[in-house]
């Protein structure tokens, strides 16, 4: 993963990256030290130049799932990767929309009241700025206004969905999983948590992670969403990022896909096979490298 990362920021150059959520494994059960240790190991291998922004989404096995959460753990979170909930952030006209979607749960709990209070406030800011203002100048008044742009959601959590049934591609989840029927609040958001959210912001795209597995989803039959597979391979054997060139207007996604696991893995096996070889002919200068292992495949023919 971090050669990967490494070498997708020297290829491609991005000017903002966002990582959506599960930056650990095991973050909602962590002891301060094995937090400590975790976070270190991020940073060497997530390490980027000062001209490249890197924003962090929170996840459920960074903070835990709703019934784990707490505010220690949401609050630790945030000290290190400056993730406020429910923030709005404006880049080169651009409205991106980051959500706790850990927290929409609908339970009314103290994380999750709050995080409702400021998704109303975000989308209240972003509706004063894309509505005429002689209609609306008295409720908008007191509201610093920001780019009249439709915003890009960014999640962990899916928006609901039935299954993953409709989801194509090779990075889709396998055909004995594509009619798994998907439990809300677990793999994907509540129906209710949903349409908040696309009544709320009435975004131009969606963003989210999770499942590990791409899909392609329109919302109202005009709101795509991504899910975004995982980049790591501990979870699929292709994993893959996406690249995106995004507008005020508009915005064109590109799929990059890192080498399957076992290509890796062959390569790495044939190097050493052959420094192996060259390493051992060395010591016998007499005899090369052909013959070396003519001999060596005799011998254990033998034995």
């Amino acid at each position: 993963m971090e050669r990967a990362f490494q070498t997708a920021l020297w290829l491609l150059q991005p000017e903002i990256v966002f990582i959506l959520g599960d930056v650990f494994d095991e973050g909602k059960w962590s002891s301060s030290q094995a937090w400590s240790d975790d976070v270190r190991r991020y940073q060497k291998m997530f390490r980027h130049p000062a001209y490249i922004e890197l924003i962090v989404i929170v996840g459920n096995h960074d903070i835990g799932f709703h019934y784990e959460m707490t505010e220690f753990k949401l609050e630790r979170f945030s000290k290190v990767f400056n993730f406020t909930s429910e923030k709005l952030i404006t880049r080169k006209g651009i409205n991106f929309v980051m959500v706790n979607s850990v927290a929409l749960e609908g339970d009314d709990c103290t994380i999750c009241r709050t995080a409702e209070a400021k998704l109303t406030e975000l989308s209240h800011k972003l509706n004063c700025s894309l509505q005429e203002q002689s209609q609306y100048k008295k409720r908008c008044s007191n509201v610093v206004k920001v780019p009249a742009s439709a915003p890009v959601l960014l999640q962990h959590y899916p928006l609901y969905r039935r299954s993953d049934s409709k989801c194509t591609g090779e990075d889709s989840v396998p055909l004995d999983k594509k009619n798994i029927i998907f439990k809300e609040k677990y793999d994907v958001l509540s129906q209710e948590a949903s349409q908040k959210l696309l009544w709320w912001f009435r975004p131009r795209l969606i963003l989210s992670g999770h499942t590990h597995s791409a899909c392609e989803v329109l919302h109202n039959g005009k709101i795509p969403e991504i899910s975004v597979p995982s980049f790591s391979w501990r979870n699929r054997n292709n994993p893959s990022f996406i690249m995106g060139s995004i507008t005020s207007t508009d915005f064109s996604l590109y799929k990059c896909f890192l080498p399957f696991e076992n290509t890796v893995t062959t390569i790495y096996c044939t190097a050493g096979a052959v420094l192996l070889v060259l390493i051992l002919a060395h010591f016998q200068p007499f005899i090369t490298p052909f013959h070396f292992v003519q001999r060596l495949i005799t011998k254990y023919k033998a034995v």
